[in-house]
């Protein structure tokens, strides 16, 4: 049987991500696995792995809140803004102050505008921009806008500062290390990366890649994966009954509740839909001039239903 569902897993430093995916797909021999959201060789921590039906949601934890812990090295700077690449330039960096850091990091603050580095999976005429880095080249990129709802300092001991970082969908924590160096005169680099939080998921509740493969040894592989749900938590729920629950499973689109119950819902909201015994059915996106939720996305409740979903905290 297939499984859905999500492995909240603990990626070591040295590996990318695609490696996890293969580690993950050769142990368990499932054969639709994709994870959400990229963690570069350096990163360590939270990478969630999606199985079958469950990869249909890596949009929402794409989109959702990250939350890293980045260790920044000031009076060096490298081509690809982390310790992995080249020193291309250094600076005396040890009139820095606390003071002058804290002041910097405002301007990366909210919503801001970043330019994506030159070694990132970005396109530019076709070709990656790693690859036209590698190759030589830089290219002109155009700037961003992203959200940084946190950015606090954690630790200073010069030359190095530790952050606490939280953001949303479409941010290079790289760039943030790096144009931090630029704003204080001196160059700097990522040295240290952790995904703290992605969507709903933990560090600390994170599984290994050895203890993951001790437990496909043992048998009970499956009891660390969480629900396809469990990553759209945060959105609205209704539950269906009767001939409403053939037309979620059909794609139909359905009436829940009466305009009076649906009159602050706002065009467009997206909610989950659950059967009258708990299957989880779909996601459905509410047309308010009809009056009705079109489902968006249909989940085969069966196979859903036997996954085990750990607490998550």
């Amino acid at each position: 049987m297939t499984i859905n569902g999500v492995l909240n897993l603990n990626k070591p430093v040295g590996e990318t991500s695609m490696d996890m995916v293969r580690m993950v797909k050769r142990l368990t021999r499932e054969k639709k696995v994709g994870h959400g959201g990229t963690l570069d060789p350096i990163a360590s921590g939270v990478l969630p792995i999606c199985f079958g039906q469950a990869t249909r949601l890596m949009d929402p934890l794409v989109d959702g809140t990250k939350l890293y812990r980045a260790k920044v090295r000031l009076g060096e700077t490298t081509d690809t803004y982390d310790s992995d690449g080249t020193i291309v330039a250094t600076s005396d960096a040890t009139g820095v102050t606390r003071e002058a850091i804290e002041s910097a990091l405002e301007a990366f603050r909210g919503q801001i505008l970043q330019v994506p580095p030159m070694y990132s999976a970005l396109k530019h005429g076709g070709e990656r921009l790693y690859d036209l880095a590698r190759a030589g080249f830089e290219v002109e990129r155009e700037a961003r806008s992203v959200k940084v709802s946190r950015l606090e300092i954690l630790e200073w001991n010069s030359p190095d500062v530790v952050l606490d970082i939280e953001c949303g969908r479409g941010v290079y924590v790289r760039s943030i290390g790096h144009d931090l160096g630029q704003a204080l005169g001196c160059g700097a680099h990522i040295i240290e990366l952790d995904r703290r939080k992605a969507g709903p998921f933990i560090v600390e509740n994170g599984v290994t890649p050895e203890a993951f493969a001790a437990a496909v040894e043992a048998g009970t592989w499956r009891d660390f994966i969480h629900t396809p749900d469990t990553v759209v938590q945060h959105l609205p729920s209704a539950t269906v009954t009767g001939a409403m629950e053939s037309f979620v499973k059909n794609g139909r689109p359905v009436t829940l509740g009466s305009r009076e119950a649906t009159a602050d819902v706002e065009h467009g909201a997206l909610w989950r839909v659950y059967s009258h015994d708990g299957q989880f059915l779909a996601l459905a996106r509410f047309d308010k001039p009809l009056g009705q939720w079109k489902p968006e996305k249909v989940f085969d409740p069966e196979p859903v239903a036997r996954v085990k979903d750990p607490a998550l905290s």
